[in-house]
């Protein structure tokens, strides 16, 4: 729960959002009509136990703003101080997240991840700017700028959100205390430019693993997330610490042990990511599922996970000697917890 005021969120990020964040999927009953709460409390327990000091408790799946509100809750219940928790502003409309992330407020969220809609279709940054700053004065919460190719803004700029636009965001909204910073993805234009520019005002983070531990030997990160790092179970949070401690070559010597599931992770990304813009968040559950996270059902619409994608990710994990689950796949939907 945030335990600080609106015009010292920056200050208090800068102390605060420190280590690795996860992303927890929130489970439903079997029949889909409500949350399973021992799923999820028994994810974000696994979170804290992989080392997670955050988690985006993510909301593209169909999730109300009262069951994102209640899901808050479970969390924090579980977390007991161990766990920080972003907000997804990934709804509908600017007034549902501006909805929701009140609800969530009050349920214990402590920073904001902004998404922005589908239909939110800008032609200029002028527009981009418009609908940041409007979420952003609704909140009380710190928030975590993202940009990424995935909202289709490079029609305003090539950059997506260019230095400039940043840099008026950051100028006119003081609730704004991170950078996750994607633009050019998958290239590391976006992360460089970013901490070129603004490592000195904000938080800077580069949330995928397989670039922020080679960028340490040259950035001083802080922070990591949000991204599904967790279905390689404790690595990333230990490999992120060695880094920052200055063992970065311990650091790479685990990396590069990891490297068969990174690739396999990798693969499977690449068959979707491109056409598509958006996460297949069932692939990403079913990672999870392998690392002991519960698994289960998700509503529609959502996209389905291949086998031949599930059999490369399960050989990943075992090629790279991470924990990995000898359950069938036939399990992944039921879950640990069913309900």
């Amino acid at each position: 729960m945030a335990d600080y005021e609106k015009g010292d969120a920056r200050a208090w990020a800068r102390e605060n959002l420190v280590g690795c964040s996860s992303v927890t999927t929130p489970t439903f009953s079997s029949d889909l009509k409500r949350l399973n709460e021992a799923a999820i409390a028994h994810d974000v327990a696994l979170g804290i136990e992989h080392g997670f000091s955050y988690t985006l408790l993510m909301a593209e799946t169909n999730i109300t703003p009262e069951e994102n509100a209640r899901f808050t809750a479970i969390a924090n219940e579980v977390a007991e101080d161990h766990m920080h928790f972003f907000f997804h502003a990934a709804f509908g409309t600017l007034g549902d997240n501006i909805e929701a992330v009140k609800l969530a407020e009050r349920a214990g969220a402590d920073l904001v991840l902004l998404s922005y809609p589908p239909q939110f279709w800008p032609t200029t940054e002028e527009e981009i700017y418009e609908y940041t700053q409007a979420f952003c004065e609704a909140t009380d919460l710190g928030v975590m700028l993202f940009p990424i190719p995935h909202w289709g803004f490079e029609r305003t700029n090539p950059a997506g959100m260019s230095v400039e636009l940043v840099r008026r965001i950051l100028d006119t909204i003081p609730n704004v205390v991170a950078i996750k910073s994607e633009q050019g993805f998958p290239l590391p234009a976006g992360i460089c430019e970013m901490y070129h520019h603004f490592r000195e005002e904000v938080v800077i983070s580069c949330p995928m693993e397989g670039d922020a531990l080679p960028l340490m030997s040259l950035m001083d990160l802080q922070f990591s997330g949000t991204s599904n790092t967790e279905w390689m179970s404790g690595y990333y949070p230990r490999a992120f610490e060695l880094a920052r401690s200055g063992r970065w070559e311990e650091a790479m010597a685990r990396y590069w042990e990891v490297q068969p599931a990174r690739l396999a992770n990798g693969a499977a990304t690449q068959t979707y990511a491109a056409g598509v813009g958006v996460v297949n968040r069932p692939m990403w559950k079913y990672q999870d599922w392998l690392a002991g996270y519960n698994g289960g059902p998700l509503r529609a619409p959502t996209m389905r996970v291949p086998n031949s994608i599930m059999r490369s990710l399960r050989s990943g994990l075992t090629a790279a000697g991470l924990p990995v689950t000898d359950a069938p796949d036939s399990e992944y939907m039921i879950g640990r917890n069913p309900l």
